[in-house]
């Protein structure tokens, strides 16, 4: 009597589980989700996403289907990518991430330009950076301008954390100093700068519920929260930052898209700054406020 044989699934190969895996998260509403596919599973076999087509018909193993699959779940609960592989890119640079440190956006770029148009390659400059979360903002200016020296703060000790590996990772320890504690609270009396940029919160409290599941459930909520009028860390900044500034030292920050009125009224205010101006990001939105202490 012939033994039946016993039927096999074919293996799961880059690319069909990709295509597969695409196809899941369109269903459940995922954005990019072949972009998103293609970076989870280039994480979990360590490669390139180009050697995803490279390797297309090679199979997975258990090892590799359990981590995926993983990986696959926690994307469907809305967890951003950035968090799921530790890492996310800025100005081209790779940083590690972690929900303790805001992921770094494009339109951030926007404050960095302007910061970067300020400041002459020649120039050593001194600049601060108040909440610098991964420390991005830094880790960019400090690269594209070899002469200047930064000083980071944050309050979080998990923040800085991350933005000390960052730091290391990129060989700026000797650039970049980290202190702990709110804005401007660790600097020593008489601290000052040429410039002070910062990409504060400035969300209103009330709007956070209805932002995107990845942001509101995932991101860290001090990072985003910028109280009831999505102003407080603006306005705290506009009130302080002139003393730490030398004097025609710029401070810079990102702000809401519709906040540039208001934030010009506080500018107007504080009656300690001139030459306010307002630049664009990439979509046409208002996105960075640049201002000069008086001299």
């Amino acid at each position: 009597m012939q033994k039946s044989k016993q039927r096999q699934d074919p293996p799961w190969t880059i690319l069909n589980i990709l295509q597969w895996t695409a196809d899941y998260f369109a269903s459940h509403g995922v954005d990019s989700p072949r972009t998103a596919a293609e970076i989870l599973l280039a994480d979990v076999l360590d490669l390139r996403r180009l050697d995803l087509y490279l390797r297309y018909d090679q199979p997975l193993e258990g090892e590799e289907l359990r981590s995926f699959k993983k990986a696959i779940r926690r994307r469907i609960q809305r967890e951003p990518v950035a968090y799921i592989t530790g890492r996310s890119e800025f100005w081209s640079l790779e940083l590690s991430v972690s929900p303790a440190v805001l992921i770094p956006r494009p339109e951030t770029e926007c404050l960095v330009e302007a910061a970067l148009a300020l400041i002459p390659a020649a120039d050593s400059k001194t600049i601060l950076e108040p909440g610098t979360g991964s420390g991005a903002i830094a880790l960019v200016l400090a690269r594209e301008r070899p002469l200047v020296s930064i000083l980071a703060t944050d309050t979080s000790t998990a923040a800085l954390e991350i933005a000390g590996r960052n730091i290391r990772h990129h060989g700026m320890e000797a650039r970049i100093q980290l202190l702990e504690g709110k804005w401007f609270e660790p600097l020593n009396t008489g601290s000052l700068f040429d410039m002070i940029v910062s990409n504060p919160p400035y969300i209103p409290t009330g709007d956070i519920p209805g932002l995107q599941p990845e942001v509101a459930r995932y991101e860290p909520r001090r990072a985003l929260d910028g109280g009831d009028d999505g102003l407080a860390a603006i306005r705290h900044l506009v009130e302080s930052a002139y003393r730490y500034l030398n004097p025609r030292g710029y401070l810079l920050m990102e702000i809401g898209f519709d906040q540039s009125a208001a934030v010009k009224a506080l500018v107007h205010t504080a009656d300690q700054y001139m030459d306010f101006t307002v630049h664009k990001d990439y979509s046409g939105l208002d996105r960075v406020v640049q201002m000069r202490k008086k001299g």
